[in-house]
């Protein structure tokens, strides 16, 4: 909506928690890896490190399970995670976001999260690879094979086998697989 209604319509155009909220896992194991450096480099002491991880380990049981409540006020999942952090640890909790900035945390989270996305388009690219080198096989190879029209320029030219063509298919997705 545009002018006339409430501030907050004005600005949903920005909120971003409906798409980052599937960044829940990579922000909290982000966060977890910044308060070990911050406890390493003694910002923290070993009692907030500890602290703040079970606070953290806290919002993931929530997360996975789906009994987390998110406030109006959070505009992202880093806000969300940061705000739950702060109630379960109080005042030790808010130390979270010491020495980072957003723009690192939403780089790194994301960056995590696509690591852990590709790798499953990856598993699942495989699994059709190998479905297709199934196909190919009783499609056939030899004399008694499945032939079909190929192509060239959108016009029919010399048959082909059937396996031939579901393996041009394995060889290019896993040129793809390769590639991620």
């Amino acid at each position: 909506r545009f002018a006339g209604g409430p501030a907050d319509e004005l600005m949903a155009y920005t909120a971003s928690l409906p798409f980052d909220q599937r960044l829940w896992l990579d922000d909290i194991n982000c966060s977890r890896a910044h308060v070990k450096g911050l406890a390493h480099v003694s910002i923290l002491t070993n009692d907030e490190r500890d602290t703040v991880l079970a606070a953290l380990q806290t919002v993931e049981n929530e997360m996975s399970s789906g009994a987390f409540v998110y406030a109006p006020s959070d505009e992202d999942i880093h806000t969300a995670i940061e705000r739950r952090v702060t109630q379960l640890a109080g005042d030790t909790g808010a130390k979270l976001h010491t020495g980072r900035s957003r723009n690192d945390q939403v780089a790194t989270a994301l960056r995590l999260w696509c690591k852990r996305e590709l790798a499953q388009v990856a598993k699942l690219t495989l699994d059709l690879c190998d479905v297709l080198t199934r196909r190919a096989n009783e499609a056939g190879w030899g004399a008694d094979a499945v032939y079909l029209p190929g192509y060239t320029h959108l016009q029919r030219a010399q048959p082909v086998l059937l396996a031939h063509h579901f393996a041009a298919h394995v060889w290019a997705m896993l040129r793809d697989v390769d590639r991620l």
